[in-house]
Order: structure tokens, then C-alpha cells, then sequence
């Protein structure tokens, strides 16, 4: 069974940082591309960032780029997503996903709260 658990959520202060967690199992993480998607209170999914299944190949969002981090641990089967200078806008639910953000096997997500 695929499970995705993330963690390191919480509230942060405007121009803060977050590092977020996801911890796989249930499924060869190393085989696979990553990544994380958010959602905030009344809007759609939006996809932040995708690493491939070495690592070494990432991409991001216009709204996040130079200022969100992904990166993975093969050989601990986690994800990560650091998140620096936070905006209020970047409040949101953040989950990750196997493949694309809008795949069927996603986590439950951790809630990330910008505000002063």
C-alpha cells in the first residue's frame, strides 16, 4: 500500500522559513519522480515543485522559484521541501505526491500558516 506522510508544518512569521517532510512507503521511492502541491482555504490545487527519481532534475513554480527548495533522500524514502521567505500567500494545505502533484497517491498534507 502507498502511504505518504508529511510533516514540518506550522506558523510561521512573514519572511520565515519551513522545512517540510514526506516520508514514503508501501512503494520503490527511488523509482519514481516527486512532488509537492498546495492548496489553500477555498482555492484549487496548485502545483509547487517536481524532483525526478535521482534527484539531479528539478522544476518550480513561477510563484515559489528562488525561494522553495526541493530535494530527496533515496535511501531514507523522504522527500523534503524547504520553504524561505515566506509570504502570507503561502498559506496553505502542502501535500506530496508520487509522479505528478495531481496523481491518485498523494499524503493528507500539513497545513503551513504565514502570518505576523
Amino acid at each position: 500500500e502507498v502511504q505518504l506522510v508529511e510533516s514540518g508544518g506550522g506558523l510561521v512569521q512573514p519572511g520565515g522559513s519551513l522545512t517540510l517532510s514526506c516520508k514514503a512507503s508501501g512503494f520503490t521511492f527511488s523509482s519514481w519522480s516527486m512532488s509537492w502541491g498546495r492548496q489553500a482555504r477555498g482555492k484549487g490545487v496548485e502545483w509547487v515543485s517536481t524532483i525526478n527519481s535521482g534527484g539531479g532534475g528539478t522544476s518550480y513554480a513561477d510563484s515559489v522559484k528562488g525561494r522553495f527548495t526541493i530535494s530527496r533522500d533515496n535511501a531514507k524514502s523522504t522527500l523534503y521541501l524547504q520553504l524561505n521567505s515566506l509570504k502570507n500567500e503561502d498559506t496553505a494545505m502542502y501535500y506530496c505526491a508520487r509522479g505528478r502533484y495531481d496523481s491518485l497517491y498523494r499524503g493528507q498534507g500539513t497545513q503551513v500558516t504565514v502570518s505576523s
